[in-house]
Formats: C-alpha cells, structure tokens, sequence
C-alpha cells in the first residue's frame, strides 16, 4: 500500500471531515459531548495552520496538525487514521513529519494534550519520547486531560 502525505491547513474539506469523524469520537469516548464541551472551543479546526493529510489510492485515511501555542512551543493536533488503516505506521510517519516541520518552523518543543482513555495514542506518544508534563493553558483547567511535550 502506497501512502501519500501532503500540507495544507484547518481549512482543508478532507481535514473539516476528519474534524468531524474525531468530534464524534472524543464525545462517543467519554459519554457524550457535554462531557467535554469545555474542550471543544480549544480544537477549532481552522485555527490549525499548518495540517497534514494521509492517502491512499486518493482517500484521506489520516490527519494531523500543527498549531503555534508560543514561540518556542507547538500543539500537535488532531492526530487521527481511520481505523480499517491502523497498523500500517501512518501515525508515526506523520509524527515524523511533524516533529521535523515543528523543527523547521524554528519552533523548541512540541507539546499535546490526550486523554488517559486514548491508550493507542499515549502509547505513540510515549514510545516517541514524548514525556508527561503538567497540564499548560486552557487544559490545566479542564478534566481528564493529560498532557505531554517533546524537546525538539
């Protein structure tokens, strides 16, 4: 299977699915959406600048993104393969890709917020070097958020 990578932004109408598809997904994980309304403000999909797409044949298959969060700090966001494609390492290469445009764009650190129910995604993350760290803004406030940074 042949994958495709390529940048966009939130703007992107493959991404505002995913968006979509990962909204559904959070709200079905922890019991409904107004279990984590707090959080929803936080995730717009068009405040992503910088977005990358996985394909196959054509199909976007994942997503994940990049949002400046300080000068020298960046969010990963919205970090997401369809599920009939897990397995085949597109996380980790957009992980890559991430990090290396992260690095790229001069910023220090990459930095991301979870959930300790997300264990396929805390088990990428931590297998990657990524470290728990306190909660930062607006999540040191929200519940059942964990979070996690990445020296660069």
């Amino acid at each position: 299977m042949e994958i495709e990578y390529k940048w966009t932004d939130g703007n992107n109408e493959d991404f505002q699915k995913f968006y979509l598809k990962t909204e559904e997904f959070y709200s079905n994980l922890v019991g409904g959406l107004k279990n984590r309304e707090a959080f929803v403000p936080y995730n717009i999909s068009a405040s992503i600048s910088d977005v990358l797409i996985a394909s196959v044949s054509g199909v976007a298959v994942g997503c994940a993104g990049l949002k400046a969060y300080s000068d020298s700090d960046v969010e990963i966001k919205r970090v997401w393969v369809d599920p009939e494609y897990r397995g085949n390492h597109i996380s980790s290469a957009m992980m890559d890709a991430l990090e290396k445009k992260a690095f790229e764009l001069g910023f220090k650190r990459t930095v991301l917020q979870t959930r300790p129910q997300m264990t396929e995604a805390v088990s990428l993350y931590t297998k990657r070097g990524y470290e728990p760290i306190d909660n930062y803004p607006p999540y040191d406030k929200l519940e059942g958020a964990i979070c996690f940074a990445k020296k660069l």
